[in-house]
């Protein structure tokens, strides 16, 4: 029998941001996590995180010339492969058999028919098997184009629903009836063995309604280490019985055992990847750190960090840890190279290069939702929402994750569907799909809908995680600020730094003082936003740190802003939105400054396609619309400067609660005023009083807009 459609599923099809990337750790059937990490010898790990966990893995990528890898293009591996159409591996034509019925029908396993993934049966009384085979197994499967394995979501989900423990052994009548649920084909197991000395694995395939064999095979290794290679081994032979052409087998071939040659750091790989899915990136941290600290060539946990530390706001740490994982690509299988190349060009800011392989990872795999996801994510970089929001369903279709939702709700926000937004949370919390993504995107929609309780709610959650706290933090200073109530603004920016540092997340801590600093900036607090500015820099001098830095010395008339400006358009030659979006915003600001409306402008019309987009930082909140409305008003064209703010109340969900989505109610009304509307100028000065209701008295905007409202009467 089927599962009922979702409610998200059953509006997939409206074309209708949030940038959550997922990490290729997640992509695998993941599994079963047999120690839970807050207990027993687990414990010492989540202990010591602060010390030895936040040493850097990836350290010794910095000694790498990182602009020659940026000089290069797609890997030669990703270019050889065909771009116009999907490689589908031919089927065998005599098809399958099932064992004992040798003049029946044949048994055809399609690539639309889905397998079922159960654990490995391990019989050694060596615990790192269990774990670290299923994970390899899983590998050696995935590369190819044409077997569909179950996501370990939708494994997670059905058992949810049978109201069976979600740690049970998948295998034997439990395996079965996942199967059946979820419409699955065939149910794959495999057993581990020790016999005279030797390793016997045998992997068995067998029909989910009858229970039939569909496929085996039997391989033996003389030493554990191995063990992978008769995995391998074993994996290539049944993949040739479930139907894949040997040609296809051939091509995406690549043995486990070349990646790494160490279960202990597969195992650890394994636990990671699934508490990534489960319980998010903080709790993945240690386990995929130790799987490089026990294989430092093992390149699959460096991609993967590099999506940890891009969500957890520490864009330099992820380009260590992707540039690491990229020097290693030739030892991934061709899937793998597709998943570490698209990480690089992510952290290096080569959008266009990105795309292009993730265009190429759904040809060749289309059922793979981290491709999905991902390039819904640079859709979204590019202000392409509708495209974006597609991918991100199609991502939350083929597996739903708390990353997946939560991206689906924030292209929602952008889109300024508050209620689809809503639908799809409480979808994920139907699914108990909890974690900090959904809880801050909740915490926006919230916002959107002056809803303080839910908003209080999210905070309260988040007090005390590590790694959770500083995030709903910054987002309390942010609404503080946005009501004009800056002290208590400047308190919870303060408690969100600190929160960061004693997570040991320095780069986090900067990206939240340098977004007070704007916000300072903003309210005409040059002093408060240039010394902000310094204590950024002083904990991280990061690719981003530096970017708003830049932009918020040069909100605030400070002449260092061109040198920074400069010095980011020489170290990022290739960052495909510092290009598009943020060194024109920068530049058109110190045009400002000085006066010059007319270059301003001639500056930000290349950022005019992408000025709703995410902009590939922790800020965007439709920029360019705001400085070419202030160029306007500079340059006394009333009307087009309206237009221009009226764009940042038109997209609330963009701007979501940053303070320029306050300051463009004041903006129209100065931009009424020039053109001689007093009634639409007094309704936008009053609008923007409302909000400021309970600001600051000592805020100099508040003063200025006083002033100018006195004007009026």
């Amino acid at each position: 029998m089927g599962t009922t459609g979702t409610g998200l599923e059953k509006r997939m099809k409206l074309p209708r941001y949030f940038r959550l990337r997922f990490s290729w750790a997640t992509m695998f059937p993941l599994l079963r996590i047999t120690t839970n990490p807050r207990t027993s010898a687990s414990r010492n790990l989540w202990a010591d995180r602060g010390t030895r966990w936040r040493n850097r893995p990836c350290e010794s990528a910095l000694t790498r010339a990182v602009r020659s890898f940026r000089s290069e293009i797609l890997l030669t591996a990703v270019i050889l492969v065909p771009c116009q159409a999907p490689v589908w591996p031919q089927i065998n034509s005599g098809g399958l058999k099932a064992e004992g019925e040798a003049g029946s029908r044949a048994t055809l396993l399609t690539e639309n028919d889905t397998i079922v993934l159960g654990d490995f049966e391990n019989q050694t009384g060596d615990a790192v098997f269990g774990d670290a085979l299923k994970q390899a197994l899983a590998i050696e499967l995935e590369q190819s184009p044409f077997l569909n394995l179950l996501s370990d979501g939708k494994v997670k989900e059905t058992l949810r629903t049978m109201g069976s423990s979600l740690n049970a052994p998948l295998i034997a009548e439990l395996a079965r009836k996942v199967c059946m649920r979820t419409d699955s084909k065939v149910i794959l197991n495999g057993t581990i063995s020790s016999q005279n000395g030797r390793y016997v694995i045998d992997l068995t395939a067998r029909a989910c309604g009858s229970g039939d064999t569909l496929a085996k095979d039997h391989s033996e290794s003389a030493s554990k280490k191995d063990v992978l290679t008769a995995l391998s081994q074993a994996s290539s032979s049944l993949r040739r019985q479930l139907g894949e052409a040997l040609s296809s087998i051939e091509r995406f071939d690549t043995s486990v055992a070349a990646t790494t040659t160490s279960l202990e750091a597969l195992q650890n790989y394994s636990i990671g990847a699934s508490l990534q899915r489960e319980k998010g990136d903080t709790a993945s941290m240690p386990f995929l750190k130790r799987a490089v600290e026990l294989d430092p060539n093992f390149p699959m946990p460096y991609a993967a960090l590099a999506g940890v530390y891009r969500n957890l706001q520490e864009p330099s740490l992820a380009l260590e840890c992707a540039t690491k994982a990229y020097s290693l690509r030739d030892r991934a299988n061709e899937r793998e190279k597709l998943r570490i190349s698209a990480a690089y060009y992510s952290a290096t800011g080569e959008l266009e290069k990105e795309i292009q392989t993730y265009e190429l990872w759904e040809t060749n795999y289309p059922r793979d939702f981290v491709a999905h996801n991902n390039l819904g994510d640079d859709y979204f970089g590019l202000g392409r929402l509708d495209e974006a929001l597609v991918e991100y369903q199609e991502a939350v279709r083929l597996a739903p994750t708390v990353a997946g939702y939560s991206n689906v709700m924030g292209a929602d926000l952008s889109l300024n569907l508050l209620d689809e937004a809503k639908a799809t949370y409480e979808e994920a919390c139907a699914r108990k799909l909890d974690g900090r993504y959904v809880r801050q995107t909740s915490y926006w929609l919230a916002f959107l809908q002056r809803d303080v309780a839910q908003m209080d709610e999210q905070l309260a959650w988040a007090a005390g995680k590590p790694g959770d706290e500083d995030f709903l933090l910054s987002l309390q200073s942010d609404t503080e600020a946005y009501y004009g109530r800056l002290s208590k603004a400047r308190d919870f920016t303060r408690r969100a730094v600190n929160s960061a540092v004693r997570a040991q997340s320095k780069e986090t801590a900067a990206l939240w003082q340098v977004n007070s600093a704007l916000r300072e900036a903003e309210l005409g607090n040059a002093a408060p936003a240039e010394q902000g500015v310094i204590s950024a820099l002083g904990l991280s001098a990061g690719r981003d740190v530096e970017l708003i830095a830049a932009f918020t010395l040069a909100r605030a008339g400070d002449t260092r802003a061109k040198a920074m400006a400069l010095e980011l358009e020489k170290n990022y030659p290739t960052d495909t939105l510092m290009k598009l979006y943020w060194l024109p915003a920068i530049n058109a600001s110190i045009e400002l400054n000085q006066g010059n409306a007319s270059q301003a402008l001639r500056d930000l019309e290349i950022a005019r396609p992408y000025e709703l987009g995410g902009a590939g930082t922790t800020i965007s909140y439709i920029y360019p619309a705001y400085l070419r409305g202030q160029a306007y008003l500079l340059a006394r064209n009333a009307s087009a400067a309206a237009g221009e703010f009226q764009k940042l109340l038109d997209h609330r969900g963009v701007v979501l609660n940053f303070v320029t989505g306050a300051l463009a109610y004041l903006q129209l009304g100065r931009a009424y005023a020039m053109a001689g509307d007093t009634a639409k100028a007094k309704t936008a000065y009053q609008d923007f009083f409302a909000l400021w209701k309970a600001a600051d008295p000592d805020i100099p905007t508040l003063g200025q807009a006083k002033t100018e409202y006195a004007n009026l009467q």
